[in-house]
């Protein structure tokens, strides 16, 4: 209840000084105004309104020789016409407010004479008040609208300041934007949290254990690591990694992105590297977490003819020399993020800055199956759920795929209006995130129709007939997405891919082409994403892998990230045998799916017309028309217990290439 309460006690506010300031300003015009009008007049002026008649008082303020009068209603609106300002007409009286005069007089006691002889001559009989005048309002009047101009100056720099400095004001914009978090910050995520991972998760939680216990380890002579580099594919943890390092720790942790040093001035990025490790050295021990580091720590030197940027550069200059320069940062662990590692600076990388590179892969089997638990625990599921057919169901998924994927399931459960999520909520997930929402009312002719049937059985046909295939699953033709059909398969999860499976994969995405030449005598449109995805694989075995046969073992692939510029590491000869090299893969596997298509055309043929029928076959159907598959995966055999599993499409939309990173 303590720390609640001192949670809720208001902090101070800036505003509220000058709410104060105004307020102050306000009370004392009002404390030393009596209210009403008062001219000022010249003293000749002054002895004519008099004369008249109608003054019904005067107060003489002795210490600066100046007298006040205080006129009558009438007097007033017949005096005020030949003034300059006139407080009726402008409303600047009323009432309750007199209209007053003033002036200047030579003196107190020359004063009287004139007021004595106004009485003589019975123009005036009012009473006669002498008064000191109050020098604070003159300090008021000469120095209040100084203050309020100050104290405006002062607002608009903090509004300034906000904008370009993060919080800290235009004057502090070199400070570090980074987020502190220790065992005060209510850090909610742990080890508990982060399925997967095993190795990851032991070599991050060693790190944190070298700072609990660092004289378990330098006693015998060891030193602490200075950092520690996670490197892997988006969405698989890196980020969680390090929020549960800041759960588990009992030392400070400072989190802030590689974008955060980057600014439009000049300089500003190495001050705010400074500033961090100050900060962390005051901390120290501590651990500081630099999110996507990339944005920092490209390499340098590369493609100076288009213009570097200096502010980059100098940025990453001043964070190698605060990493493992002169200064000490004894006690300091940086910790880093990315999944760019091939584009980071060779400085950045080496043993003393960052001494660990942390690989973050994408989950295995048993990896996804810890995921599913950690984030089915506040979803609401019934017995029909099995974590193992979810976990087999989604090869090549992510973390952060998983996380979308139960959370896809809850939601169409809840839109069915289910007390609970079931198993096919979780296969209708899996589907709409990898095919997309079914559109089942878009208007398709007969003829295309059949088109589309022909085509996927094609792709079935010659999958089920190949050694190194993917295991059918699925193959529907109703659109889903941008694609107006799909096959979906379970590949073989493989390290290494042989070029026979390389051969099989474009032989069969070429299938369905070759089905529609065959078997309707026209192409169409719709086999784009397998010609798109079989010459790029085709290109990856001529200029990556060193399969091709009149090119063998060469290989252009650049593990820097540089791309090469604008130059080609070959010739143009060399590009025109690439290309000739490609081709043939392709017609060679062509002419193969031509080939099987015609062996097994009975087959196909029944095939496209269960599926034009229904609209929907699964495995058992294609194995009931072509028999059980001779070549027989380990994924099949797991398979055999239950015939829906993980679809991956294959579909004729335009999905990403399976091959965007290369295996050794």
């Amino acid at each position: 209840m303590a720390n609640n309460n001192q949670r809720k006690t208001p902090k101070f506010n800036i505003f509220w000084m000058y709410a104060l300031m105004i307020l102050f300003l306000v009370s004392f015009y009002y404390l030393y105004q009596d209210g009403g009008y008062a001219q000022e007049v010249k003293w000749t002026q002054f002895e004519n309104i008099v004369s008249k008649g109608g003054v019904k008082s005067i107060t003489v303020y002795s210490n600066k020789n100046q007298a006040e009068a205080v006129l009558s209603d009438s007097l007033a609106k017949v005096v005020f016409k030949d003034l300059p300002a006139d407080p009726v007409s402008t409303n600047k009286t009323s009432a309750a407010a007199p209209v007053k005069i003033s002036t200047q007089i030579p003196s107190a006691d020359k004063f009287d004479d004139k007021i004595e002889q106004w009485r003589q001559d019975g123009v005036f009989n009012g009473e006669v008040d002498y008064k000191q005048a109050s020098d604070l309002s003159m300090v008021f009047w000469t120095f209040g609208p100084i203050v309020l101009l100050v104290g405006l100056w002062f607002f608009l720099l903090r509004r300034m300041g906000g904008g370009a400095g993060g919080g800290g004001g235009i004057f502090n914009v070199g400070k570090s934007k980074a987020r502190l978090f220790d065992k005060d910050n209510d850090s909610k995520v742990t080890f508990q949290d982060v399925a997967g991972l095993a190795e990851a998760k032991v070599e991050i939680a060693e790190i944190v254990d070298f700072l609990k216990n660092p004289k378990h380890y330098t006693e015998l002579g060891g030193k602490i690591p200075k950092g520690a580099l996670l490197v892997g594919p988006p969405g698989t943890g890196k980020t969680l990694l390090a929020k549960a390092v800041a759960g588990e720790a009992d030392v400070p942790f400072f989190s802030m992105s590689g974008s955060d040093f980057v600014e439009m001035f000049v300089g500003v990025g190495a001050s705010r590297v400074r500033d961090l490790f100050r900060q962390a050295k005051e901390k120290a021990p501590c651990i500081v977490f630099i999110d996507e580091i990339d944005a920092v720590g490209r390499a340098r030197g590369n493609k100076t003819s288009m213009g570097g940027n200096d502010e980059r550069e100098s940025t990453l200059n001043q964070l190698l020399t605060e990493m493992d320069g002169f200064g000490t940062n004894s006690g300091v662990i940086i910790l880093a993020a990315t999944n760019r590692a091939d584009i980071l600076d060779k400085a950045l990388l080496r043993a003393g800055r960052f001494d660990r590179q942390i690989y973050v892969e994408l989950p295995e089997l048993s990896d996804r199956k810890e995921i599913f638990q950690v984030h089915l625990r506040n979803v609401k599921t019934d017995g029909s759920v099995d974590l193992d057919l979810l976990s087999r169901q989604t090869p090549g998924f992510s973390g952060a795929d998983i996380a979308n994927v139960c959370n896809e399931a809850a939601l169409i459960a809840a839109r069915h209006k289910k007390q609970a999520v079931q198993r096919q909520d979780f296969m209708d997930a899996i589907d709409r995130i990898v095919g997309g929402l079914e559109k089942r009312s878009k208007v398709i002719t007969d003829e295309e129709r059949r088109s589309i049937a022909v085509h996927e059985a094609g792709h079935a046909t010659v999958s089920w007939h190949l050694k190194y295939g993917d295991p059918l699953i699925k193959v529907t033709i109703v659109p889903r997405g941008k694609a107006l059909g799909a096959a979906w398969y379970l590949p073989e999860e493989r390290q290494i891919e042989p070029k026979q499976a390389l051969l099989d994969k474009i032989c069969s995405l070429m299938a369905g082409r070759v089905a529609e030449d065959i078997f309707l005598g026209f192409i169409d449109t719709g086999a784009l994403n397998d010609l798109e995805r079989a010459t790029k694989i085709a290109y990856a075995m001529v200029t990556y892998y060193g399969m091709s046969e009149k090119l063998p073992n060469i290989s252009y692939y650049d593990t820097s990230g540089e791309s090469y510029g604008f130059t080609k590491p070959y010739s143009e000869t060399r590009a025109q045998d690439i290309d000739q090299e490609v081709q043939a893969i392709i017609d060679s596997q062509y002419e193969r799916a031509r080939q099987l298509l015609k062996q097994y055309e009975a087959g196909h043929h029944a095939l496209a017309d269960l599926l034009q029928q229904r609209e929907v076959i699964y495995t058992e159907d294609a194995e009931r028309i072509f028999g059980p598959r001779q070549w027989q995966s380990r994924t099949e055999a797991i398979l055999n217990e239950d015939r829906e599993a993980q679809p991956v499409d294959d579909s004729t939309s335009v999905t990403p290439p399976p091959f965007e990173q290369q295996d050794n």
